[in-house]
């Protein structure tokens, strides 16, 4: 094995969420900052919480508003009348 080429490693990672210290990992870094860990996971907790980051839904609504889903490539022409039309 090569000699130097690996991270460095810490046992007593900390694990943080909104500040506080929520349990001690190994990992690469010394400490870690999540926004959703499972003890505040509504699948482990039985709560409903809404976690929005970044304006996620707000873009999202931009995006796609203002019928973007009816629009095709052709400019919005309706394929089913060209497809029903008998071949000669």
């Amino acid at each position: 094995m090569k000699q130097d080429i690996h991270p460095q490693y810490h046992h007593d990672c900390k694990v943080y969420f909104r500040g506080d210290v929520v349990m001690t990992v190994g990992a690469t870094v010394p400490e870690i900052h999540v926004e959703v860990w499972s003890g505040s996971h509504p699948f482990y907790t039985g709560q409903k919480t809404f976690v929005d980051t970044a304006g996620r839904v707000e873009r999202f609504q931009r995006k796609f508003a203002g019928g973007y889903f009816g629009k095709g490539k052709d400019g919005g022409k309706d394929k089913s009348a060209a497809a029903s039309a008998p071949k000669q």
